[in-house]
């Protein structure tokens, strides 16, 4: 048995499940861990099954503790103490692919599995999975009406990820990345190919972005909340092109979008000090 554990956000919680799809293609008996990382005081919400309706088989507690050897009868205990622990888990090495978690059974899968890379054989059925269902959408007035205007526009989305990323505790990781300069340059390189483009923008920071971005093409995209997030993650989707920030979200709604012509833009870097060659998709262009 495989069983893959979710952790994180919604951009988080699709590549792990894309992973879960991907083995389930291959025939492999694979579960989902929901349990360990969630539930807890300032976790954040489980939104798969909200928002897509994804269905899984479940791992139990106790198919959990066998994979991880952390049953608290006392004679497992005993047994750890004098033989130690028999653990099964296996955690992705670093942020590229990494080919032994295909191969690994049997196994908890603990990461992050940030690549296409990993589901690529499934790209099919991971799309169907997740693709916007209005019914489950339950959309707010306002961005009803965005979504009436990015239809009607060679509309291009446009991430910008601040909050959490200005955070001291990430130690500089994100730092200088996705800066002012990296929208300008990316937002002229689209304007060379699609001089009308309207640039509809993203944020956890529109106060930031009304200050920056004032130009007549540009639209802060208002409205979203912690809460109701994927229906932000539904607009970027509907955009014929994306400027993406160094975020699971913003890449998966690039990735979701239905443009076959798409221009999807990213920054060089992914993170500071690591080099994230595999979060990169054949059709990206890198600035």
């Amino acid at each position: 048995m495989v069983i893959v554990q979710l952790s994180g956000g919604l951009g988080n919680q699709m590549f792990e499940y894309a992973l879960y799809l991907r083995l389930k293609a291959d025939g492999r008996q694979v579960k989902i861990d929901d349990r360990t990382c969630y539930g807890h005081e300032g976790e954040r919400p489980l939104q798969l099954a909200g928002v897509f309706g994804a269905a899984y088989d479940r791992a139990s507690e106790e198919e959990i503790r066998r994979m991880t050897d952390s049953s608290p009868d006392p004679f497992s205990r005993i047994r750890r103490k004098l033989s130690g622990r028999r653990n099964l888990s296996y955690r992705e090495a670093g942020v590229n692919f990494d080919p032994e978690v295909l191969k690994r059974e049997p196994v908890l899968l603990e990461g992050c599995f940030q690549s296409e890379r990993y589901f690529a054989p499934a790209a099919d059925q991971v799309r169907e999975a997740y693709r916007f269902r209005k019914e489950r959408l339950r959309l707010s007035a306002q961005a009803e009406k965005l979504a009436e205007r990015i239809a009607d526009s060679p509309a291009v989305s446009v991430h910008v990820r601040r909050g959490d990323y200005l955070d001291a505790s990430h130690g500089g990781m994100y730092t200088g990345i996705c800066t002012e300069g990296y929208y300008r340059k990316a937002m002229e390189r689209i304007r060379e190919s699609v001089p009308d483009a309207v640039f509809y923008i993203f944020s956890n920071d529109m106060d930031w972005v009304k200050k920056h971005f004032t130009e007549k093409d540009c639209v802060a995209a208002e409205g979203g909340t912690e809460d109701t997030g994927y229906q932000d993650m539904y607009l970027m989707s509907l955009c014929r092109h994306h400027i993406i920030a160094n975020s699971s979200f913003s890449w998966w709604g690039a990735w979701l979008g239905g443009n076959p012509e798409k221009m999807v833009i990213a920054p060089d870097r992914w993170l500071n000090g690591t080099e994230c060659r595999d979060i990169y998709t054949e059709n990206m262009l890198r600035i």
